[in-house]
């Protein structure tokens, strides 16, 4: 038997116990209110109901949340850029990029460290090398450090803003301006835990777009679609998906914050459009300008062609 126990923040403080161990185990609300009905996550030692309310510091322990082993690891990403410093690569969608609750294995990391890849240092040996991170089914572009010095310079220019991010997404409707900066808090959302939304109080994210067209669904001709670049001054969780649902715009295929259901089927899709296309940053030795692309997936591809809009 496993057990993990964590502490309730305080922006938790208040909260049903089954959101709260929702939120911090990153798990659907109705397997967590299994968990806390069969007496698997209690608060300070003792089982509650699913309806208790936790306080800030209460312990909450959580019994058997364990991944089903992977029996191999994943193969490493194709590699954009490598030397002996730093190491690019175009994550697919699909993989996660370290271990976590419910991915112990099959990760990113197992990859790299499983093909022998040097890892820099992160102070957390779940995430060595992993200076910033995509979500599970967002594919795209992934700096890595192999070296203290590495990870050190690029987490320096992520705080500084000198290291870039690209991205695109193809979105239902279309702005009201063509191009703009998206700039709200984002913090976990009061009505939904699990969540992220722009709040008072959250830490600050600024997002930029542009679009570069718009499209229709497939035998929907009033259905437009926007083809979107974007670029962050920040990397807050699930930034891009929160702020672009802030304009009504959510991403197609995105269960979360966005569009599914006809339109992402009938534009083929099984998996958010959101892709990191293309990273810009100053190589931690030598200083130079270093900006690598990465293609589109198939899939989103194949998506841009069925909307009638061009990559």
């Amino acid at each position: 038997m496993t057990t993990t126990t964590q502490p309730v923040p305080d922006d938790l403080a208040g909260s049903r116990i089954d959101s709260v161990v929702a939120a911090l185990w990153q798990l659907p609300r109705n397997q967590a209110s299994r968990l806390v009905a069969d007496g698997q996550a209690t608060v300070n030692g003792k089982q509650v109901p699913k309806a208790h309310r936790v306080s800030a510091g209460d312990h909450i322990a959580v019994e058997e949340i364990v991944a089903t082993p992977a029996l191999t690891p994943p193969p490493v990403p194709p590699i954009m850029y490598d030397d002996e410093h730093l190491l690019i690569v175009d994550k697919p969608a699909g993989l996660v990029v370290h271990p976590g609750v419910g991915n112990a294995t099959g990760t990113l990391v197992d990859a790299l460290r499983t093909a022998g890849i040097p890892l820099a240092h992160s102070g957390d040996d779940t995430r060595p090398g992993i200076v910033h991170r995509l979500d599970k089914d967002t594919s795209g572009l992934l700096v890595i450090a192999k070296t203290t010095r590495a990870f050190d310079s690029i987490v320096a220019q992520l705080r500084e803003r000198t290291m870039h991010r690209f991205y695109v997404a193809l979105v239902a409707g279309v702005p009201k301006a063509p191009r703009g900066v998206i700039d709200g808090p984002i913090g976990r959302d009061p009505k939904a835990r699990t969540r992220f939304a722009v709040v008072h109080g959250g830490k600050p994210a600024r997002t930029h777009y542009q679009t570069r067209e718009v499209g229709t669904v497939p035998e929907h001709p009033s259905q437009q679609l926007s083809l979107l670049d974007l670029t962050l001054d920040t990397g807050r969780t699930h930034q891009i998906r929160v702020h672009l649902a802030t304009l009504g715009l959510g991403i197609v295929g995105d269960r979360v914050y966005g569009v599914t259901g006809t339109i992402a089927g009938k534009l083929g899709l099984n998996r958010p459009f959101l892709h990191a296309y293309a990273v810009a940053l100053n190589h931690p030795e030598t200083g130079e300008v270093l900006r690598v692309e990465a293609a589109l997936p198939d899939e989103l591809r194949v998506a841009c062609q069925r909307a009638g809009v061009a990559w």
